[in-house]
């Protein structure tokens, strides 16, 4: 059987795009991703880089109050019993994550929780190959893999990743590792001020290691790191290397000072990198029309569809600028409405 609509992700734009897609009788089946260690190294589990993070205050729908009663009503045990207890403050990512799950298998969404290792979109309908087993074809597809994060590409980085060195402060810094010990974190953006402010909750201080003499944040975010007397901003430093051994794992890092060019040793348990990250498209092969980041490019104004007829694109692997849950989520909703029409008017229903 050929699959009307397969969505390959699962983070707010997959969900969004599997809402619509099952309200819209369209059966679609969504290809989450697979729980291997490799995919939590990179930062690619299911549900997205927003079940990574901790509040979620800027998402409509959700303000102040204690979610636990909802929660234990809207999902299952099991898609709860592995969640940390609910705060009190609006929603969490991994919970708004798992809300959207439950909402989009509620109305007939079907779930594979299995990698897509790679796509042929030179026949139609189209092919899919999953990592585990057999391939499945579909007339359409809505491609909404999001990006992650990215590391500065040292050797010795390479060597203590998992050992200390981390690109999730929410996923690692409640280790035994890291609470009570000074921490550095790499970067200037709105990321990086995040995972500052959120690992003064477990560290003694908190570094951060910038490579200019200003963030790129946004004002209220680089404020509230700056006010932070629990964090030491390193101004136009960057990490020439990454300090340990293989009992210890991180021990420190070795900054070298951009401008003067002298070097300093920081004592530190771990160091979590914030800067930026990478579309999730090496398995497309180069068949769809990408910038040079290689985030996928629309190919008409206000619209999802990509350079392929039949596949579309929604959330972080199309967009480098806004990376909002909000616009991710709204995209999600354009691909499935535009890929319903693009199906009505090929004649599949």
């Amino acid at each position: 059987m050929t699959e009307r609509v397969v969505i390959i992700g699962s983070g707010p734009a997959g969900w969004s795009a599997a809402i619509y897609a099952s309200r819209a009788n369209l059966e679609p089946l969504v290809f989450e991703g697979a729980l291997t260690e490799e995919n939590r190294m990179r930062g690619t589990l299911p549900l997205g880089q927003l079940s990574l993070t901790t509040e979620v205050e800027n998402y409509p729908g959700f303000p102040g109050g204690n979610l636990t009663q909802y929660l234990e009503t809207a999902l299952p045990e099991s898609q709860r019993q592995f969640m940390a207890p609910h705060g009190g403050h609006g929603v969490t990512g991994p919970e708004l994550m798992e809300l959207m799950r439950q909402q989009a298998k509620n109305f007939g969404t079907r779930v594979i929780t299995d990698d897509v290792l790679e796509v042929d979109l030179s026949v139609n309908p189209f092919r899919i190959q999953p990592l585990d087993g057999e391939a499945i074809t579909a007339h359409s597809i809505i491609i909404a893999t999001g990006a992650r994060a990215n590391y500065l590409g040292l050797p010795s980085e390479e060597k203590f990743k998992n050992f200390g060195v981390s690109a999730c402060a929410v996923c690692d810094g409640a280790l035994p590792r890291f609470r009570n010990k000074p921490l550095v974190v790499v970067g200037g953006g709105d990321s990086a001020m995040e995972e500052a402010s959120y690992l003064t909750k477990f560290a003694s201080t908190v570094y951060l290691v910038h490579r200019r003499g200003e963030f790129r944040a946004s004002k209220i975010m680089a404020q509230r790191v700056i006010d932070n007397p629990k964090i030491t901003v390193k101004w136009f430093s960057g990490v020439e290397e990454v300090l340990g051994d293989e009992k210890l794992g991180v021990t420190g890092v070795r900054l070298k000072n951009l401008q003067t060019g002298a070097t300093e040793d920081l004592a530190a348990s771990g160091m979590f990198c914030a800067i930026g990250h990478s579309p999730n498209t090496d398995f497309l092969k180069g068949q769809i029309a990408t910038d040079d980041k290689g985030y996928v490019v629309y190919s008409q104004p206000f619209r999802t569809n990509t350079s392929v007829d039949g596949v579309f694109a929604a959330g972080d692997v199309a967009d480098s600028y806004y990376r909002q849950a909000i616009t991710s989520a709204g995209t999600g909703c354009m691909a499935a409405l535009d890929a319903e029409r693009w199906l009505a008017g090929q004649g599949v229903h």
